[in-house]
């Protein structure tokens, strides 16, 4: 790291400490030429494969609107919604890949839209997932109604000792 007073290239760290959310550190330096401090932000970079190719840093702004097209007219909030996009980051960053496909951003979405609204869900998933047809809606609100609704009383056996 070069001093940005002397340039020199030889600095101590004097301080250093995560931020908030754990995505960076920041730290401070002292040059070992001038004696001036100065501040560095560490952070992992992780970068997004679009389809076309092209390569872009990832962005928490870029997931919440998306979703919060899917979310107009719906009881989500903007806390609710930056909450997402850092699970959505987190689950991201857990495969400890630099680069992304877009697609993965997308289904990493999925998972905590679902638990959020289940109508932003359907929104979000029939632009995502391409639906085409109602079946295609009528196959998701099956699963989603299968994954909410525990099995009928009247249908589970009772258990018998013989």
């Amino acid at each position: 790291m070069f001093c940005p007073y002397c340039r020199n290239p030889d600095s101590k760290v004097v301080d250093s400490r995560v931020l908030d959310d754990g995505s960076a550190i920041r730290r401070r330096r002292q040059c070992a030429s001038c004696g001036r401090r100065f501040t560095t932000m560490e952070t992992a970079s992780l970068s997004v494969i679009k389809r076309s190719g092209v390569a872009e840093p990832f962005s928490r702004a870029k997931v919440v609107s998306g979703v919060r097209k899917a979310c107009q007219g719906r009881p989500v909030s903007d806390d609710d919604l930056a909450m997402l996009a850092q699970e959505v980051e987190e689950t991201i960053r857990a495969d400890g890949a630099a680069e992304v496909d877009a697609h993965r951003v997308g289904l990493a979405i999925l998972a905590p839209l679902r638990r959020l609204d289940q109508v932003a869900y359907l929104r979000f998933a029939s632009v995502y997932q391409d639906f085409e047809t109602l079946e295609d809606f009528e196959q998701a609100i099956a699963t989603l109604r299968e994954d909410r609704d525990p099995a009928p009383e009247s249908k589970q056996r009772p258990l018998t000792y013989k």
